[in-house]
């Protein structure tokens, strides 16, 4: 009989005092460039994954408070995972993660000389989805379905 225990939320639960990890059935990862400065990699990353929790809100979990009662803002419910590869790695990714239907972020190097969304958005929208200079992309779905649009990159390190 297995110790492993999940609620109806994919949530760690406690069996018998003791904390129990959990599989989650879905995954959500990064995929950056690897010819990226370290700034560029964390504010792609930041971008990336602010599209996926606010179109997928099942992602994100409870408001956390401390001891005192001081509230924070909830956080996505299960492990982000970063990986990074060339630029060639990013774009067959993205053409995966498209063919499949997965939620997908995408950032350009074009945002990079943007000021604010609607810059953002313009920018992406004036190529055509093949000739995107993608830096970065953020996929969310059932686990082997990212994995197979992941296969090739590696864990970022």
């Amino acid at each position: 009989m297995s110790n492993e225990t999940k609620n109806e939320k994919n949530e760690q639960v406690e069996v018998g005092g003791a904390e129990v990890p959990v599989r989650f059935d879905t995954k959500i990862a990064i995929l950056l460039r690897d010819d990226l400065e370290t700034w560029q990699r964390l504010n792609v990353t930041a971008f990336l994954v602010s599209g996926l929790g606010t179109a997928l809100p099942e992602l994100v979990g409870e408001p956390y408070r401390d001891a005192d009662g001081t509230p924070y803002l909830p956080m996505f419910r299960q492990p982000v995972l970063v990986f990074e590869g060339g630029k060639e790695a990013v774009a067959v990714a993205h053409e995966r993660a498209v063919r499949r239907g997965l939620p997908t972020a995408v950032f350009t190097s074009d945002l990079f000389g943007t000021g604010h969304d609607g810059a953002n958005r313009a920018a992406v929208a004036a190529v055509g989805r093949d000739q995107l200079d993608l830096v970065g992309i953020a996929v969310h779905g059932p686990r082997n379905f990212v994995d197979k649009v992941l296969k090739g990159a590696h864990m970022h390190r």
